[in-house]
């Protein structure tokens, strides 16, 4: 017989948590009893936090709650049926979620070990937040707002830190603003703010009022500011949620709903900083950008790619005669250059999730 492999501090632990988790699980199912639950009513959830998750009642207060173990996907936004517990369990949960409605949108993102990842739901607006300093980047942008066409969600592009514009130098302030122009006559709706100076918050507020929205953005753009400028009252808010749910304050590391003063909702998603594309296909890319589209299917050859070297392509005839914005087909050949070489070596199906 051969020889028993000894198992390292760490994965004694795991071993240790995995038994734990596996009890702790049959602990709850058998105290669920229907006779200890209320009548089913509707709520959304707030965040998630592995087998258990927050869900607001229809009058916007957070209850923990377990999760069915039938209920394969919930992300923060789902809407959900849930009772309470007539009696409150030990464990401190406050009810149960039984089924998950129909998701109106779903945004995911790829990733290299878990294959495509929900990350919130019912959502109908992005934010795209971009910054004066770190250096602003379109082609940065264009990777967001591909993520958003894919998923057929608005996005919005902000520029935050618009405050420190006027000091750049007078060839940055010019790349700035004349990329800016240029997602404006695309149709997408640009708005310059400051989260320090709070400038131009007054016209982010309009746009998300009724409306549940997502801030996404790179490090450093000072997308934290701006949702901190945003929901005033968050740090009371994620006392509230950590309070009533017990789950003290992982509601800070993970995707959370909150309500805004003027109406609607705002989700803060500290790990969404960027969106990869290597699950997509080239011609999905190249749909995602908007003011491609009229001429998509018009090139000489059905196989065209786009490429710089490709013959008779429309992309390169429109950018040439000035009916396409240069610097959009250039980030394209950017985005599909590295689509390529950041591609996992083994293949994820599109629908993939968890």
């Amino acid at each position: 017989m051969g020889k028993h492999r000894k198992l390292n501090k760490g994965q004694l632990r795991r071993v240790r948590a995995n038994q734990q988790k596996r009890l702790q699980q049959v602990e709850i199912a058998a105290e669920i009893d229907d006779a200890n639950l209320a009548a089913a009513e509707t709520g959304v959830i707030v965040s998630r936090f592995g087998q258990h998750a927050i869900v607001a009642s229809a009058d916007d207060q957070p209850f923990r709650c377990h999760i069915r173990r039938s209920i394969e996907s919930l992300v923060c936004g789902d809407h959900v049926v849930w009772r309470r517990f007539v009696n409150q369990l030990e464990q401190g949960e406050q009810g149960v979620i039984e089924a998950v409605q129909e998701r109106q949108s779903l945004l995911s993102r790829p990733d290299y070990y878990d294959g495509i990842k929900p990350v919130a739901a019912n959502i109908d607006q992005i934010l795209v937040v971009s910054s004066v300093l770190p250096a602003f980047s379109s082609q940065i942008i264009d990777r967001y707002i591909v993520a958003c066409e894919d998923i057929g969600i608005t996005p919005i592009i902000v520029l935050n830190k618009a405050d420190l514009l006027a000091e750049q130098p007078e060839e940055v302030q010019h790349d700035i603003t004349t990329t800016l122009a240029m997602y404006r006559d695309i149709g997408y709706q640009v708005l310059m703010v400051s989260a320090t100076t709070q400038g131009g918050l007054d016209s982010i507020q309009t746009l998300l009022q009724d409306h549940v929205s997502i801030v996404v953005g790179q490090s450093g753009v000072g997308k934290s500011s701006l949702v901190n400028a945003l929901l005033p009252n968050i740090n009371a808010d994620v006392g509230a949620i950590s309070t009533n749910s017990g789950l003290g304050q992982h509601t800070t590391t993970v995707a959370t709903r909150y309500p805004l003063p003027q109406g609607g909702y705002l989700i803060d998603s500290p790990g969404i900083r960027e969106f990869a594309l290597w699950h997509l296909e080239e011609s999905r890319v190249a749909w995602c950008y908007t003011d491609f589209r009229p001429f998509l299917g018009q090139c000489k050859f059905r196989d065209c790619k786009h490429q710089p070297q490709d013959p008779g392509c429309a992309l390169q005839d429109a950018a040439e005669s000035g009916d396409l914005h240069t610097l959009r087909l250039y980030n394209f050949h950017k985005i599909i250059e590295s689509m390529a070489s950041n591609k996992p070596s083994r293949a994820i199906p599109r629908g993939s999730k968890k």
